[in-house]
């Protein structure tokens, strides 16, 4: 069973020169502008919107996720179009990309329904918050495994017990994948953005409730109760809006990126 590509000529090309010409836009701008070297990451945030959007933010985070020799990343995002209770872990043997195929992580898939009971709902697989991660890990870490777990309806700490056993599995990482408010005007925004940024930088999940509107944050909240557990220090990336790239302030969705 493979998992196609669902949004592949809406949240990128479905071409691949066309994605590599964002990569390289981005990475000329990031080589000017940043200096990340020797960092070992096993742990991101990263965003999930259009490419032209929030492209950048995530790229910076695949840059220093490249240097850190991991061989499975899990892929955790939020479900936009379905709704169910718990986490989607589906049997696919690879992942499509327009850069080729991504190969499933079998033995770690295995040890995760073994030891979570978790469920397949193939439907939820559709899903934006994931695949956009995709075609970046596979242009950055040809080699990497992967796995796509989507979420719905569970408590955060229930997601961080997950994320504790694939850190702790050898050379696994994880790939946490937000975006932050929706809809506001760019004043708006920041100010709600401000308090997602804050409350991670902090690892401070009351003031994570205090008004962020990630609407992966329960993904973020259980990365955050890891990382307190693991003694992991969040270091911020990137923020910026749809207005910064639009030009339109008056109604933007917000990004950002970080590593643990």
């Amino acid at each position: 069973m493979k998992r196609e590509m669902s949004v592949a000529g809406s949240f990128y090309p479905d071409d691949r020169l066309e994605i590599q010409k964002y990569f390289e836009h981005f990475n000329n701008i990031y080589d000017k502008n940043h200096n990340h070297k020797n960092i070992k990451t096993k742990a991101v945030i990263v965003p999930h919107a259009g490419y032209i959007y929030s492209g950048y933010s995530a790229n910076i985070a695949y840059r220093i996720l490249q240097d850190s020799e991991i061989k499975t990343l899990v892929v955790i995002g939020p479900s936009h179009r379905v709704a169910f209770n718990g986490v989607s872990l589906c049997n696919f043997q690879s992942y499509k990309t327009p850069f080729g195929d991504i190969e499933a992580a079998d033995t770690l898939v295995k040890k995760l329904q073994d030891k979570f009971q978790l469920n397949c709902f193939k439907e939820a697989h559709a899903e934006h918050s994931t695949e956009v991660q995709f075609p970046f890990i596979k242009y950055y870490m040809p080699k990497v495994k992967i796995i796509e777990l989507v979420y719905s309806q569970i408590e955060p700490k229930e997601i961080s017990i997950l994320i504790d056993f694939i850190l702790s599995q050898k050379d696994c990482g994880v790939i946490i994948s937000t975006d932050l408010s929706h809809f506001y005007n760019q004043k708006e925004a920041r100010e709600l953005d401000t308090l997602c940024l804050e409350s991670i930088k902090n690892l401070d999940i009351s003031m994570l409730h205090s008004g962020c509107e990630a609407c992966g944050i329960i993904g973020v909240e259980a990365i955050m109760l890891s990382a307190k557990r693991l003694f992991l220090n969040p270091k911020l990336l990137d923020y910026r809006t749809s207005g910064d790239a639009s030009g339109d302030n008056s109604r933007v969705v917000g990004y950002m990126s970080a590593y643990f």
